[in-house]
């Protein structure tokens, strides 16, 4: 996911990010999919493009580097976190899908499916007041990770994919993605 500071980027995983692919995965989140996945993820999206969504023009995202930023996520009294995400297309949803990067999981390794621990799944989620509201209860982890997120749509084969960088433990936050894309 794409922190605000990545809009200008002045740190060394975005500005690697901007010279792959341009500035198009800096307001263009929307486009991380692919048209007929039809609930088929790992044949669309091979291991080492799963942040990119297999779609060249975000190819920069896959780039294996230790120094992506990442947000502070830890579960709440009830063990659950609500992930809220800005319903600027709004589609009928056949599942959202959570997995975690596993604790020997590298960052400075590309990310594969073996990498990734299904947590939470959900079915069809009424947008309100503009959001998808998904509360998933979070596994114990500690540090950095990366969280992986799958939208497929029900009304259409399309699907969307959503890289998180995230460290465990520092602070309880809610945190908001536009379309899936966007940290705050």
């Amino acid at each position: 996911m794409l922190s605000q500071r990545c809009r200008e980027p002045t740190d060394p995983a975005c500005i690697a990010l901007k010279n792959v692919s341009g500035t198009a995965p800096f307001y263009d989140w929307m486009s991380i999919n692919q048209a007929n996945a039809d609930g088929n993820h790992q044949a669309v999206v091979p291991d080492g493009t799963l942040c990119s969504g297999n779609n060249p023009t975000f190819a920069g995202l896959d780039l294996p580097r230790t120094d992506w930023q990442a947000t502070p996520i830890q579960a709440g009294a009830d063990g659950s976190f609500e992930f809220i995400f800005r319903g600027t297309a709004p589609h009928a949803t056949r599942d959202w899908i959570f997995y975690i990067s596993r604790a020997e999981w590298s960052p400075a390794q590309p990310l594969r499916w073996a990498d990734l621990e299904e947590f939470c799944r959900l079915g069809n989620v009424p947008l309100q007041d503009g959001n998808y509201r998904l509360r998933c209860p979070l596994p114990a982890a500690s540090g950095k990770r990366v969280i992986y997120q799958v939208w497929q749509r029900a009304d259409s084969p399309e699907a969307f994919y959503t890289c998180m960088d995230v460290h465990f433990g520092n602070s309880t936050v809610d945190a908001i993605f536009d379309d899936g894309f966007q940290a705050p």
